[in-house]
């Protein structure tokens, strides 16, 4: 990867809806060789695909907290299990697993307290392995969906 692939990501993280032609100008290519970079780009999976940024607030998703978790067992079974579980919730923004104590750090959104009640008890609780929960609630979000440094 060179200067100008990281001037391709560095462009498609500011705006991916450029068209190729607006990208090849932006970083000062023709079109054939900025096309063929972006293609090498996501079959090397440095692009891994694009999507709309939506704001959640004017979703009406305006309660985050950030849960950690510490597991009963560390065995693969009840990890991969874990894992699986947590990934099929859609209010779970985040999951990181750890080291050290907790085992995992879970950024969740929800409309509002009673929604986050009824996720932490009906599903987060009663994730596979769970020993321990504990919660602390976002008050503001400083920075976020920061593109990535190149």
């Amino acid at each position: 990867m060179d200067s100008v692939d990281r001037k391709i990501l560095a462009e498609l993280q500011q705006d991916g809806r450029l068209t190729l032609t607006e990208l090849a100008d932006r970083v000062r290519l023709s079109i054939s060789p900025c096309h063929r970079r972006l293609r090498a780009l996501e079959s090397s999976g440095a692009i891994t695909g694009y999507r709309a940024q939506l704001d959640a607030h004017a979703l009406g998703l305006t309660f985050e907290a950030l849960v950690f978790v510490t597991m009963r067992a560390a065995d693969r079974d009840t990890i991969e299990a874990f894992e699986q579980a947590v990934a099929a919730i859609p209010h779970v923004l985040q999951a990181q697993r750890l080291f050290g104590d907790p085992d995992y750090l879970l950024r969740v959104i929800t409309r509002d307290l009673p929604g986050f009640q009824a996720l932490y008890d009906e599903s987060l609780a009663t994730l596979p392995g769970v020993q321990r929960l504990s919660s602390t609630l976002v008050m503001k979000s400083v920075s976020d969906n920061r593109p990535l440094p190149l």
